[in-house]
Formats: structure tokens, C-alpha cells, sequence
């Protein structure tokens, strides 16, 4: 008897790279599919996919490699336990960036053989992802609104990506390194969600870079890249005097995990990342986002800030810290870290948690910290910050599981960290 052979996932927009994962997977038997259902397909990615699941399974029972297949009836990201339980199958075949731990325990509790194939496109053709085909449909859908609107300047959202500063926020600005040099850690993310603006997740730098690329990054040197946006960014007749941090260009430019070392400059004396896919996958099993209200008009983060060498060298020691528990993949460790950065970050900068209003009396403050109150008495929350200037916008903590947390608490985020 042929071995029976079992995969799982969403196969929203199928294309040529599913087939060619399918016509590998059947290779090593009779081939058993698993589709995630609508439902978990919005608690997992925040949005309805673009075909229904009786259409998904549709297309998947007709591709001739495949025997049969069936819609998961769980949720989260092991949402197939019960098609496991119908299938029993002997070998578990899931491609490099949908493997985990989680999986390979399963499947070693259960006696199922578990593989881990490397993505590669059929031959002669090109590769192809769900994401680059989302992102292609987007750009087409902004150029067509471009369009329709040419009376007027706009720049569609497009499938430029956004930054999340995880430790050293602040220390981009030599106001604050020149008492004590450091690290600044952020990563790059996939807008896979709304990405709205005020809210810390450096959506005017965003919006810089839309106004010279509108629909994606050009294919150069990220770390050059990053260079032209700050200078872009930073013009030296803007009005206002403010040169934006290089935290921003860079931690939206260079993919992966990256951190940058500043010293009583605007511009870092050296740049590091790191685009190896189990550091990246340690940090979007770990990190959520909760959006908040929107930093407000009038708000200022930097009335009553109290910088002092003490206060500089505590964010740079704690990010250190989370660097090395980052690549170590040491939760309790990276939680205490990037904790002890925040902490840091609002000993200096008390405004980012209760912000002074200017020419805005009797605005009410205290949502943010009943937030901040509210999340971080959950038990599986370990860890919290306001990304960015804070104010408002979003806090992003460190759970014990992304997915398992965002199932179970609404209007959670995950995220999904860009790889090139």
C-alpha cells in the first residue's frame, strides 16, 4: 500500500508554486490535503480571503496530484488536528517557512514522519508566492486609483513595508546618544494589516518613500536604500527644524532583523541584520500588536523628558540584552529585555504614556495606560511597549504564542516580518 502523505494550509490565490509543493509532497505517497476555513482564515490573518473555502477546496480536489482533501475544523495555526485524526497518515510534508517545533513535536508524538521541503518554483517557470501576488494585486489596484484621481497629489498605501522598533528607541537622536552610544533594534513587516497613521509605526517615512517608489522598494543595497530615504526625508529646507530618527529608513528598508549603533550621530556607525528564518520565526511566534487610539493632535511626547547618562545607558544595556536573546531564541530572556528597554524608554520620555496636550485642554490621557493595565495582566502576555514616540497607536507585547493569543483575544494583530 502506497504511504499516505498530508499537508495543510490556506491556498488563497492558488498558483504555480502550490502545484509544484503538492507534485513534491505526492512524491512520497498519496497525497492528503488539509484547508484552513474561512473562519480561521480571519482570526489568523485579520481579512477574508479572496476565495471562499468551498471554492479553495474545489481547486485543490483538482489538481491531479492530490487524492483527496478537506476543510480543517480548527482554529489557529494547528487547525488540522481533526484531518490528522481522519487522514492518519504517514508522513507530514510542510515547506521550510510553514514548518515549526510545534509541528515536528506533533508529528513525532504521533509516529508521523515529518518533512521540510525548500520552496522552489516548477521548472522553467518562475517563483510565486501568495504574498508577491497580493502585493502585485495591490500595486495594480493603487495605479488604478492613482489614476482616477490624477486631479489631485496621492500616493497609494501600496505594498511598501512598515517598521517595528523592539529595543533603543530613542537612541537614534544624538540628543539622547551623546550621553551614552547604543543599539537601535527594529524589524521589517509585511503590511499585512492597516497600517494606520500616529500611531509609531513610522507611517510618515512610509509615506516619504511612496513619494519616489509608490507601489515597492527598488531592488538595491538596503543599507543605501535606507541612506536615501533619511536623506530624503530629512531635506534641509524642511520648515520645522525636526530631522526624523534613521531608525525609521532603516528598520523599513532592511529586511529581517536588523540593528543600528549610534553615536552622538543622526546616522549609525554601523548597521548589522540578519535574515536567518528561525530568528525570524522565534519573533513572529512571540510578538502581537493591539492597536490603540491614534496619537492625537496636539500630543507631545517630549514635554518634561529627562535625559540623563544613567537613564541612556540602561536603554543601551537593555538592548544588548534583547539582541543576544534574540539570536539565542530565549523568550524569558527577550522578554525581560525588551520590558527593561521600554521601561527605559519612558524613564527618559514619561510623555509617551501620559502625553502633554498643546492647545488641546481637557484631552484625556489615561486610555493608554487602562490599555497598558489591561494587556499586561493577562497570563500569557510576558511583555509590552508602545512602538515609536508612543502616545497612542499600538502596543506590541511578547506572548507565549502569537497565534494561540490572537485566536483567543479580539482585534489582535500577528505579523509577519519581511524576508527580502
Amino acid at each position: 500500500m502506497s504511504k499516505k502523505v498530508f499537508v495543510s494550509g490556506c491556498y488563497d490565490l492558488l498558483h504555480s508554486g502550490h502545484v509544484e509543493f503538492f507534485k513534491q509532497a505526492s512524491q512520497y505517497g498519496d497525497l492528503y490535503v488539509g484547508i484552513g476555513s474561512d473562519k480561521t482564515y480571519l482570526e489568523y490573518k485579520h481579512r477574508k480571503p479572496m476565495f471562499p473555502q468551498e471554492e479553495r477546496l474545489f481547486m485543490v480536489k483538482s489538481i491531479r496530484y492530490v487524492k483527496d482533501a478537506y476543510i480543517n475544523e480548527g482554529s489557529g495555526v494547528i487547525d488540522f488536528l481533526s484531518t490528522l485524526d481522519l487522514v492518519q497518515p504517514d508522513v507530514f510534508v510542510v515547506n521550510a517557512e510553514g514548518g515549526s517545533d510545534e509541528k515536528r513535536s506533533l508529528c513525532a508524538a504521533r509516529g508521523i514522519e515529518y518533512v521540510e521541503l525548500q520552496r522552489t518554483p516548477a521548472e522553467g517557470l518562475p517563483a510565486r508566492s501568495s504574498t508577491s501576488l497580493k502585493q502585485a494585486l495591490s500595486s495594480m489596484a493603487s495605479m488604478a486609483k492613482t489614476e482616477e484621481n490624477s486631479d489631485s497629489v496621492k500616493y497609494p498605501s501600496g505594498p511598501i513595508p512598515t517598521r517595528l522598533d523592539l529595543a533603543g528607541t530613542w537612541i537614534d537622536q544624538p540628543y539622547v546618544s551623546q550621553y551614552h552610544p547604543g543599539w537601535a533594534i527594529t524589524i521589517s513587516l509585511e503590511p499585512t494589516f492597516e497600517v494606520r497613521d500616529r500611531c509609531g509605526l513610522s507611517t510618515s517615512t512610509r509615506k516619504v518613500i511612496q513619494k519616489i517608489w509608490p507601489y515597492k522598494l527598488p531592488k538595491m543595497d538596503p543599507e543605501m536604500l535606507a541612506r536615501l530615504v533619511f536623506c530624503f526625508e530629512n531635506n534641509p529646507e524642511r520648515e520645522n527644524g525636526h530631522i526624523s530618527g534613521a531608525q525609521d529608513a532603516i528598520g523599513i528598508c532592511i529586511p529581517g532583523l536588523c540593528r543600528h549603533y549610534y553615536d552622538n550621530n543622526f546616522w549609525p556607525h554601523k548597521v548589522e541584520y540578519t535574515s536567518d528564518e528561525m530568528t525570524l520565526r522565534f519573533l513572529e511566534q512571540h510578538l502581537v500588536l493591539v492597536p490603540m487610539e491614534p496619537r492625537k493632535p496636539g500630543c507631545s511626547v517630549v514635554e518634561g523628558k529627562d535625559i540623563t547618562r544613567e537613564k541612556v545607558a540602561a536603554l543601551a544595556h537593555a538592548a544588548d540584552a534583547c539582541w543576544k536573546a534574540i539570536i539565542d531564541k530565549d523568550l524569558e530572556a527577550f522578554a525581560m529585555a525588551y520590558q527593561a528597554s521600554f521601561n527605559a524608554q519612558i524613564a527618559m520620555f514619561p510623555g509617551m504614556v501620559t502625553p502633554e496636550y498643546q492647545g488641546n485642554e481637557g484631552l484625556d490621557n489615561s486610555y493608554i495606560q487602562l490599555t497598558i493595565d489591561r494587556y499586561s495582566q493577562l497570563p500569557d502576555v510576558l511583555a509590552w511597549k508602545m512602538p515609536g514616540a508612543g502616545g497612542g497607536g499600538y502596543l506590541a507585547l511578547v506572548v507565549n504564542d502569537s497565534s494561540k493569543f490572537a485566536a483567543e483575544n479580539e482585534n489582535v494583530i500577528n505579523l509577519h516580518i519581511r524576508r527580502e
